[in-house]
């Protein structure tokens, strides 16, 4: 019988990466990459020029069917398999990133009359500027007594779909008016390929308050603005599994990815949450932490439970017949890729060139000489502001203990660790919780820095597992396509044939594991007292927005 296979197609910040797997053990044949024409756009608006406010991240919905249109046949081509051996398609995204659109799925960003209007548009998940909506939000829902708050962990974050929507509803009703459905692009883009309007349940109860099969009630959305009342019949729609299939590939979607019509297309989904079934990681207590610009930390549990600080637990939220648990770093990658553009002086990029090696893998390598603590630094993770556990991105990054002795090479070393000390303090959270985290597993572009990984376990005390793929959201995304054809059961079972995990790769080394014992300690102070005790990191922002005129 002839092998069969699927495509996963995994849509990050930048770009949208295809990948065509074979289905009886998960092998990866090709993958082809098309990036985004329009990028994000943080500080103007691409179709006009327009400036954005502080802290925006749109993206232009077009740009995602490009990747349909060239990513998808290019990697089907160079697997040198045929289409007709292709049996389903899967995708997914990153989120929150919601964009408003018409009853039939139109974005109001592609009409003419909202074209000039970045309400109109994707609103990325690293779109920031709604925190003053997200405060509201926790406000009210904490005065009203909501219940479903502490399943959130006791806050709603920024980077949400309700923060994001009242941010256009009260900055730009008329696009709010306009818009008839607000979707998450994981959604739209299912929407795009099958024909047809659903709403996967990992997104719909961690980025848009579903749970226990209800959304928050209109009196409370009312009390946020009497404007607001209706927003849950925007958001409300056809709920669907993850694992099965939304629908069929319609014979327009079949022309732009040169797949055959009527293949199975499967439900939606996460980036971070699909990679669990890609590192064979369902179990409960089995945290994979998808690592990159940013981290997200997601596992399965048993039973539910409130954690304190966390993005939510939902029943089904990762794979079928568990609890998901989700939490987060919103900056890692992102951090350090700041500090090489940013702190690095000449000399010593000059240096990285004369040794022939990336400015990344030079600090790293002169890092790794280090004892634990010679730099006598610590640091907080906090330059895109806190996800998990104090869900408030109006905090900042602190480096603690600098002198003139100090060089780049300390704090490279000290952001790498500040990291590391922010997925411990997750874990903990859960640890506190009565959720017990049994494995760590990691997957992401960062895995690549075989010295951050060991810090990384040397930190936690956890040996590390690691998903032995490179594209490990689009290898979740095709088993996830696997499922919905029928060719296995369930995602457990197509995990378990598909997915990719070495154990035990790193080991925690017990001295190194001692001293950051300490430094840790000195972290959760600093932690502690920045992000509970002191609101001289909120009044810094404020004041460098004053002084912007925003």
């Amino acid at each position: 019988m002839a092998e069969t296979h699927v495509v996963g197609v995994d849509f990050g910040t930048l770009s949208g990466r295809a990948v065509v797997v074979r289905v009886r053990d998960g092998a990866e044949l090709a993958d082809a990459v098309h990036p985004y024409e329009h990028g994000v756009m943080v500080e103007r608006l691409a179709s006009t020029g327009r400036r954005l406010g502080r802290d925006w991240a749109l993206q232009d919905p077009l740009d995602y069917l490009e990747v349909l249109k060239n990513a998808v046949p290019r990697a089907v081509r160079e697997s040198g398999i045929s289409p007709d051996q292709v049996i389903g398609i899967g995708t997914d995204f990153t989120a929150s990133s919601p964009l408003p659109v018409r009853a039939d799925g139109t974005p109001l960003s592609a009409l003419e009359e909202h074209a000039d209007r970045p309400h109109a548009y994707v609103k990325l998940w690293k779109h920031h500027a709604a925190q003053a909506q997200a405060d509201r939000i926790n406000q009210v829902a904490e005065k009203r007594g909501e219940p479903w708050l502490a399943r959130y962990g006791g806050k709603i974050s920024s980077e949400w779909q309700y923060a994001k929507a009242l941010q256009v509803l009260e900055e730009d009703p008329e696009v709010y008016a306009a818009a008839e459905r607000w979707i998450e692009a994981a959604d739209w883009i299912i929407w795009q390929l099958c024909g047809r309007e659903t709403r996967n349940v990992c997104t719909a109860g961690f980025k848009s308050i579903r749970q226990d099969e209800k959304y928050p009630s209109r009196e409370y959305l009312a009390a946020l603005d009497e404007g607001f009342a209706d927003f849950v019949a925007k958001v409300d729609g056809p709920t669907a599994q993850l694992g099965t299939a939304a629908g069929t590939l319609t014979a327009e979607a079949a022309g732009w990815t040169g797949l055959p019509e009527g293949i199975a297309v499967a439900v939606g989904n996460v980036d971070a949450h699909v990679t669990v079934p890609a590192a064979r990681a369902t179990d409960p207590g089995h945290l994979v932490a998808v690592m990159g610009t940013s981290t997200c930390h997601v596992m399965n549990g048993g039973a539910v439970a409130e954690v304190p600080g966390m993005c939510g637990v939902v029943r089904d939220g990762i794979t079928p017949g568990s609890w998901g648990y989700e939490a987060g770093q919103s900056g890692v990658g992102d951090i350090f890729a700041w500090f090489v553009e940013h702190g690095v002086p000449p000399a010593v990029h000059e240096a990285a060139d004369e040794a022939g090696q990336g400015i990344h893998e030079y600090l790293t390598s002169l890092a790794e000489r280090q004892p634990v603590g010679e730099h006598g630094l610590v640091a907080l993770d906090w330059h895109s502001g806190n996800r998990s556990t104090l869900v408030d991105h109006r905090l900042s990054g602190v480096v603690a203990g600098l002198t003139l002795a100090t060089r780049p090479a300390d704090v490279y070393r000290a952001l790498l660790e500040s990291t590391a000390f922010g997925t411990r303090r997750i874990i903990d959270a859960f640890q506190d919780a009565g959720v017990p985290v049994e494995r760590l597993v990691v997957a992401g572009g960062l895995l690549k820095n075989a010295f951050l990984m060991q810090v990384y376990a040397d930190v936690t005390g956890y040996p590390l597992d690691v998903l032995e793929s490179g594209q490990g959201p689009a290898l979740g995304a095709a088993i996830h396509a696997a499922a919905a054809a029928g060719a296995y059961a369930d995602i457990h079972e197509a995990s378990e044939a598909m997915g990719k995990r070495r154990e035990s790769v790193y080991q925690p080394d017990a001295e190194r594991h001692r001293l950051y014992d300490e430094i840790y300690a000195d972290y959760v102070e600093l932690y502690e007292h920045f992000g509970r005790q002191s609101d001289l990191l909120h009044r810094l922002r404020d004041r460098r927005d004053r002084a912007m005129g925003q």
